[in-house]
């Protein structure tokens, strides 16, 4: 099958997913077709099943912001005319599932006939689609869509109460390559960050509002105040100036160490201890699962789709948003405990391994084939 996948290339969770998905579904001999203004952050390796079609937004006086929109689309027309494409899978409704329509109706006047997917991954409806300005087309371009997923049964209902919608969504979880991340023996790494034996807390995000890094922050120093702490801040955004500031005024700054965006994290999470995760909103929780396989427990608000991951008492805690105590007990209970520890890692370590690649790209599979076969089933009768 050849598919067209339109994603942000960006440390995000949708285009992380979106670039593990491509690769494995050429793994399983698709070819595939990434469509996006960058090479995807995570598309580090050669195939002959893999192709890169940047869009390319050309600068003109008139524009005062480039339109994305309009290239994107010619660009999804020129890759499907030219690379028989099947179908498209757009991640991230805004603005990818209105383009992919847009998109479909050109390409119906080249007598080509090709169904799109949106999967949807949590702030283009919890947050973004949510604003008056985006949530009339985020609305329309979800009914138009032919297939429509979400990666957990939270997002799913979110959708339907705040859209209204009709259209069927499909729950399809994220999913974690659980050869790449699993428990390792690091020492040698473990003792460069934390030679005095200290306990190692990690936080992964795009440090934005949403994910309360000060609560990070703030957990972190309750810890320390107790036993040995370091804290990996892994990746960057709006909110790491205001975060670095709290670490000076909290003189934590020793103690943390901010590393920015991180593409083998990997082999950050295999010397962690603990992972903590206090978001205000997650529709899934993705880095918390790839914790979860590399064998760390977490600590994280029961936000969301956070629950669906994180299974409070048995592989992390979770807690209501901002119970910042809490959450600073929960971690130390474990940290406190080996044998607890142990308990709740392997539990972790358990949990992620339902969601292997090998269980849920087969599900991606089975519903491209469903929908291309009602797409054109509806094609073959309105003729």
């Amino acid at each position: 099958m050849n598919i067209g996948i339109v994603c942000y290339p960006t440390y995000g969770g949708s285009g992380v997913v979106a670039t593990e998905l491509g690769k494995s579904l050429a793994e399983r001999g698709h070819r595939i077709h990434f469509i996006t203004y960058n090479r995807p952050i995570r598309l580090d390796l050669f195939s002959e099943n893999i192709f890169y079609h940047e869009v390319r937004t050309p600068n003109y006086p008139l524009f005062e912001f480039s339109p994305y929109e309009s290239a994107l689309a010619s660009t999804m027309v020129e890759v499907a005319r030219f690379n028989e494409i099947d179908l498209f899978h757009v991640h991230y409704a805004i603005p990818h599932a209105s383009v992919a329509f847009l998109a479909q109706q050109i390409l119906e006047g080249y007598d080509l006939h090709i169904p799109f997917i949106t999967t949807l991954h949590g702030t283009d409806i919890t947050l973004v689609g949510k604003d008056k300005s985006y949530k009339p087309v985020v609305r329309f371009s979800i009914e138009k869509s032919n297939g429509v997923t979400a990666v957990s049964d939270f997002l799913k209902k979110d959708t339907v109460k705040h859209f209204g919608v009709k259209q069927d969504i499909q729950v399809i979880p994220n999913f974690v390559d659980t050869n790449r991340f699993r428990p390792h023996n690091k020492d040698h790494f473990r003792k460069m960050v934390a030679s005095q034996g200290e306990k190692i807390l990690i936080h992964t995000s795009n440090f934005r509002k949403v994910k309360r890094i000060e609560d990070v922050i703030q957990v972190f120093s309750q810890v320390k105040d107790k036993i040995p702490s370091k804290l990996m801040m892994v990746g960057d955004g709006p909110e790491r100036g205001p975060a670095e500031n709290l670490c000076r005024e909290l003189d934590l700054c020793e103690y943390i160490t901010f590393l920015g965006s991180q593409n083998a994290v990997e082999e950050i999470y295999a010397i962690g201890d603990l992972f903590l995760m206090p978001s205000e909103s997650e529709s899934f929780g993705l880095s918390a699962l790839e914790a979860m396989a590399s064998g760390v427990p977490v600590i994280s608000s029961n936000a969301g789709g956070l629950p669906e991951v994180v299974i409070d008492g048995v592989n992390g805690f979770t807690s209501n948003v901002g119970e910042v105590d809490k959450m600073a007990t929960d971690a130390l209970s474990l940290l406190q405990d080996v044998e607890k520890w142990t308990t709740f890692s392997q539990a972790a370590r358990q949990h992620a391994e339902q969601f292997t690649r090998d269980f849920i790209v087969p599900m991606y599979e089975e519903y491209y084939q469903e929908i291309l076969k009602s797409y054109h089933t509806r094609q073959l009768s309105s003729t």
